[in-house]
């Protein structure tokens, strides 16, 4: 199972962050958690074919959070796509749906699966496969929203294959009998036990997404023993009161989620637009959990890394913390520009009359430079030293109701 991050802003999106969507990628197919604008270039960019996608769970109607749905859908259909599609989310979806396509005179050759919650809803399966399942709850928000889970079922033990072959179990129907927790009765009439030969069954991998809600104990069981929560984090402890206004969590209050949950991982997302270094939301949230990590569009974050890294490969440059991108060495030599060194010049002997020379000049230099710090310091004219500059400077949406 991996998670990819396509968009981790609030509301307004910013010349590098995007609207909400997660993409979450195992076996082949997609499952995408909300869809904002512009989800369907970055599952490209991401490296995810957009054909994959089988699942679509919507957190609410608020637009930030479906505004890339239809142009996705009608992207789906000019690629001519047949296989039914899934849209889980509050009441009314069907209609925005229905009534997008009316209007736009797209007409679906595929069918789409709507599991519509109503407002009174209380928690639950709303997709339940061979092999996983996606859980609801109602969350805290000033309108209905919902938070979900990705559940693994449970996969079977390990099959002690000498001991299997030892008690006479050597065709490939046997082993998946046993593996699905079924005797098998030999040639002989032998009846060999399942679970004599397989390991106690392994725990499913799970994620867990939480956005658009103040801290609400459904956020707690949806994560709870989690592999990988993402959780909201839109503002930090300073604006706690705003938060509350607006149907938000800080990141105090994901890495309180994270920790009552008993999370394995929990990854902040959903950044306020004012803050230009989501630094400062992770350290806020390594107080009270860790690990805890910063949600990177286009990154992918594993579950089991030794087999799973290098399936999902981004097709653009991921920006660093530094500024450089992780192809920059690959972007130097395409670009048929290479880095030019200056040649450095050779080093005078110490008994040379030019060395004795530099010499003298150099420190001559730094008396001067001396005295000229000690004049400013006796005439009283020392500059105050400079503060750092703010890691959140202050923006015009400060002036403004809106995050």
């Amino acid at each position: 199972m991996i998670i990819i991050p396509l968009g981790v802003a609030s509301a307004t999106p910013t010349a590098t962050r995007h609207l909400p969507s997660v993409a979450l990628w195992r076996e082949g197919s997609i499952c995408l958690f909300d869809c904002g604008e512009n989800t369907q270039m970055r599952m490209l960019q991401a490296g995810l074919k957009r054909s994959k996608v089988d699942n679509i769970f919507l957190s609410h109607l608020d637009v930030d959070h479906i505004s890339g749905l239809i142009g996705l859908l009608s992207t789906l259909q000019l690629q001519r796509r047949d296989k039914p599609l899934t849209i889980a989310g509050p009441k009314g979806i069907r209609e925005y749906v229905e009534w997008n396509l009316t209007f736009s005179n797209v007409d679906l050759d595929f069918e789409i699966e709507y599991v519509e919650l109503e407002e009174d809803f209380k928690g639950g399966r709303v997709v339940d496969e061979e092999e996983f399942y996606i859980e609801a709850m109602p969350l805290k928000h000033h309108k209905f929203c919902l938070g979900y889970r990705f559940q693994e079922k449970d996969k079977p033990g390990k099959v002690d294959a000498e001991k299997a072959e030892a008690l006479g179990i050597s065709e490939d129907w046997q082993y998946k009998e046993l593996k699905a927790g079924n005797d098998v009765e030999l040639e002989d009439g032998t009846v060999i036990e399942s679970n004599e030969i397989v390991g106690h069954p392994r725990p499913g991998d799970s994620f867990a997404y939480i956005t658009d809600t103040r801290y609400s104990p459904n956020a707690v069981k949806l994560a709870m023993n989690t592999n990988i929560l993402m959780h909201e984090a839109t503002f930090s402890e300073e604006l706690t009161e705003k938060a509350a206004e607006t149907g938000h969590s800080t990141a105090i209050d994901a890495a309180r989620v994270a920790n009552e949950a008993q999370t394995k991982l929990l990854v902040i997302t959903h950044f306020s637009a004012r803050y230009t270094n989501p630094f400062v939301l992770l350290r806020e949230a390594r107080k009270d959990f860790f690990p805890a990590w910063l949600a990177t569009e286009l990154r992918p974050i594993f579950t089991d890394p030794a087999h799973e890294k290098g399936i999902i490969q981004p097709k653009v440059y991921l920006k660093e913390i530094d500024g450089k991108s992780s192809g920059d060495k690959r972007k130097h030599k395409s670009s048929g520009k290479q880095k030019r060194f200056r040649k450095r010049k050779p080093q005078k002997s110490r008994g040379s009359d030019n060395y004795r020379g530099r010499k003298k000049q150099d420190s001559g230099r730094s008396r001067r430079q001396n005295d000229k710090q000690r004049r400013k310091k006796d005439d009283g004219n020392d500059q105050p030293e400079r503060k750092p500059r703010p890691i959140t400077p202050r923006t015009p949406f400060d002036d403004f109701d809106r995050f």
